[in-house]
């Protein structure tokens, strides 16, 4: 398949190891943490997601100061060590105390997520770097994000095979682990591309600078001052779904999965996303940009959306039927994210300016993040007024919805992208 011709690169072949391994490793931590604040917060665990939220906004509104004077190679390495560093600290003081304890998962939150406003702009701005022939992009970030999808499918079928037998507190150890084979394959790509990949924007850019510079970059291409736009309330809805209505719902409903663990339902309902999602990446990785891509793109977002309706209505099914109706839903809709991601993706570094990608990057993650936030300060009120079924029906809802306006605001066969950046 044309998505994995880019492994003939060494550098790009590490880099995609170590990001596998700790995509993994994320969605170990993601899932346990989930599971874990709801049994410490209650319906409250919302507001632990929306502190990463908050965070991760913060960060990626003031850290571009500094972050862009970085050598792109050395903020990936430091960005996984810091992680790495939090996840063993929380580890260490839940063995020491024989619990989890909030302070410590708040901290963990709180490194997390500045790591990831390192990280991902830096990414950004090394992979087009590693791929010589500018025809390969759309391959190599299809490749790349098989790291997130497949890690969708393998991390949480992890848990849902290893919960009853593993404690809840290795999970984040796996995840440090991760972290740190990822900081040795960047390493040695270092070392293998000695030039470095730096950053370059202006010496003096005071800290809102930056996101604004990014943000007007973003908008100056119709398609993409679009996904800006409508990524807050996309990305709020779909987290608030999966994060917090779905594992409350599987609880609340007392549904078990392998082992007889709620936590291993969960697990194996993000592990049927994942087998979609990855699937949709192989294919879709391998193909160009269709020269109109809106309706591809938006058209994923509402495919996201119907599943996750879909989702919510399936726990009226008779209780037995229930959990294969929560992953079949989950994994019809988990096709639209590659639809959407990859093209946007090549977008963003093909139509911009080289020094306004990691900017634009942390601009689209402040707009994420933001609609993350908000979505899990008013989750628990809907869910406490509506339940958890219903609130998901309505984040899937809200994605529908804004695809249809998004595409009848652009045409679905106009020219909605601008001509390359000189």
């Amino acid at each position: 398949m044309r998505v994995f011709l880019p492994l003939r690169n060494r550098a790009v072949a590490l880099l995609w190891s170590g990001l596998s391994l700790s995509a993994i490793g994320d969605q170990l931590y993601g899932v346990a943490l989930s599971w874990i604040a709801v049994g410490v917060f209650g319906a409250a665990a919302g507001y632990l997601a929306g502190l990463q939220s908050l965070v991760l906004l913060l960060a990626a509104l003031s850290i571009g100061r500094w972050a862009d004077r970085w050598e792109a190679m050395r903020s990936l390495i430091g960005a996984d060590l810091l992680r790495a560093a939090a996840l063993l600290a929380v580890v260490a003081l839940w063995l020491a105390s024989g619990r989890p304890a909030a302070l410590p998962l708040i901290g963990a939150v709180v490194v997390l997520a500045l790591g990831q406003a390192v990280f991902q702009p830096a990414l950004q701005v090394v992979l087009p770097g590693l791929v010589p022939d500018p025809a390969m992009l759309p391959a190599t970030n299809g490749l790349m994000d098989t790291t997130d999808r497949s890690a969708r499918l393998l991390g949480p079928g992890l848990i849902a095979m290893l919960a009853g037998v593993l404690p809840t507190v290795h999970f984040l150890s796996l995840d440090a682990a991760s972290f740190l084979v990822s900081a040795a394959a960047v390493l040695r790509i270092r070392r293998l591309r000695p030039g470095a990949l730096p950053a370059a924007t202006p010496a003096r850019e005071g800290i809102w600078q930056g996101i604004r510079r990014g943000a007007r970059a973003m908008a100056e291409h119709p398609l993409l001052g679009s996904v800006l736009r409508t990524t807050a309330l996309v990305n709020g809805s779909w987290y608030a779904a999966f994060y917090l209505a779905l594992p409350l719902m599987i609880e609340r409903l007392g549904v078990r999965g392998p082992g007889g663990a709620g936590l291993g339902a969960f697990g194996l309902v993000i592990a049927a996303y994942g087998c979609t999602n990855l699937a949709a990446t192989l294919v879709l990785g391998g193909r160009e940009i269709p020269p109109r891509p809106q309706l591809q793109m938006f058209g994923g977002t509402a495919l996201v959306g119907t599943g996750t309706v879909l989702m919510g209505l399936a726990a009226l099914l008779p209780a037995d039927w229930r959990l294969a109706g929560f992953a079949g839903a989950a994994a019809f809709g988990a096709a639209g994210g590659p639809m959407k991601d990859i093209p946007l993706a090549v977008l963003r570094q093909t139509r911009l300016r080289g020094a306004d990608v990691p900017a634009a990057m942390r601009a689209y993650i402040a707009a994420n993040s933001a609609g993350a936030l908000a979505a899990m300060i008013v989750s628990p009120s809907v869910i406490h007024a509506i339940g958890a079924p219903a609130t998901i029906v309505l984040c899937g809802g809200i994605n529908v919805a804004t695809a249809v306006v998004v595409l009848m605001r652009l045409g679905v066969w106009r020219e909605a992208t601008a001509r390359p950046a000189e």
